[in-house]
């Protein structure tokens, strides 16, 4: 009997062992979903160009890609760098060295090389052109539902860049999130244009083309946090500075539920100098994440499907702090009249304006939740 009772059990490690090894062998062999890419050239226009450059600021592609200046507001872009490609500092705690490649149409560093084809595979599905996975904090998630106009408009405007030698390292993802994320590619196909007859659904893929959920909406360990849709409190660590994103669901006390549509417009378009004049110098304190220079170029018709889409979203009651390091070296007497958490004013813009400047001011507190 216990002979017998050792042989099972025996048995039975050896098939654990055995079904591990096979799990891990087909995780680490296997390659992501993926289908060859189109045989397409995009044809280069007016209206793509114009389309392309809209949507490229949109989805805030020189937030990864390009060159920063972040001694000025919001990390303006340095022309000399756009497209360059960087590597992610350590502080952002990746799984990993994370490299956002050169997109220039640099031949040797770059996606000079490139068809058109594997430019649009590579957004959208997630795929390289050697066929390997792209790490997922870049969007194609979100992108695979980029309407087929607008990704040849996207590739239209990357293809005119000014090409930049810039050699980078590969991404080097490690394990298991490196076999995990084979997973997250899977092919479009064809994608129609947005209905933009529905203001809220119009919104709806303005909101994903801009990557509004992944960074107000927290996660751990890369899944969002349910319950916690778009209410803020995702966390960016960056050397010296750490931001939080703000509560965007229409709860009216710690999110945007008492914002009218047109504050919402003015909210944006109140740093429209800055985007065509230039961002000021600043300090910790003014630190943001959020691409207000690119935001207050959009159009007022889709600010407002944006609005719309949001004010559709779930109120959630969430106080979130959007510069926790910053507030915490406050003064005492600061902090004595800094307003509750439970007040609509928990989480005032920390980042001025150009009249706060003009004016010897660097913080305001007069309005509700901002967004950092």
């Amino acid at each position: 009997m216990i002979r017998t009772m050792v042989r099972v059990l025996g048995f039975l490690v050896v098939a654990l062992m055995t079904l591990a090894v096979g799990g891990f062998g087909y995780l680490y062999l296997r390659k992501p979903a993926m289908v060859p890419p189109a045989h397409v050239r995009v044809e280069s226009t007016p209206a793509r160009l114009a389309r392309g450059r809209y949507l490229y600021n949109l989805a805030d592609c020189d937030g990864c890609h390009s060159l920063r200046d972040y001694s000025r507001f919001d990390g303006p872009v340095v022309e000399s760098g756009r497209g360059r490609g960087t590597v992610f500092p350590p502080d952002l705690g990746l799984p990993g060295v994370v490299a956002a490649r050169n997109i220039t149409p640099d031949k040797e560093t770059g996606i000079g090389n490139w068809t058109d084809g594997e430019k649009i595979r590579a957004i959208r599905e997630g795929i390289s052109r050697d066929g390997t996975a792209l790490f997922p904090m870049m969007g194609y998630e979100r992108f695979r539902h980029m309407s087929d106009e607008d990704v040849y408009s996207l590739v239209a405007y990357l293809n005119t860049l000014t090409p930049i030698q810039n050699p980078l390292p590969r991404s080097k993802i490690i394990f298991p999130v490196s076999m995990l994320m084979k997973g997250a590619p899977q092919p479009a196909g064809q994608v129609p244009e947005p209905d933009r007859s529905s203001k809220v659904k119009y919104g709806e893929y303005l909101v994903a083309m801009a990557g509004c959920m992944e960074c107000h909406t927290p996660a751990k360990q890369g899944k969002p946090v349910q319950g916690l849709t778009l209410a803020g409190g995702q966390e960016f660590r960056f050397p010296g500075a750490v931001v939080v994103s703000a509560n965007i669901t229409p709860d009216p006390q710690t999110g945007i539920g008492r914002w009218s549509e047109q504050y919402f417009l003015d909210h944006f378009y109140q740093y429209k100098d800055y985007a065509e004049k230039g961002a000021p110098l600043v300090g910790p304190e003014s630190f943001t994440v959020m691409p207000w220079l690119n935001f207050a170029r959009l159009e007022p018709e889709d600010l407002k499907a944006i609005y719309a889409f949001l004010r559709t979203q779930q109120p959630v009651y969430h106080v979130v702090d959007s510069h926790p390091v910053w507030t915490s070296r406050l003064s005492p007497r600061s902090k004595a009249t800094k307003a509750p958490a439970s007040s609509v004013i928990a989480c005032n813009r920390k980042f001025p304006l150009l009249s706060d400047l003009q004016a010897g001011s660097r913080l305001r507190g007069d309005e509700p939740c901002g967004i950092p």
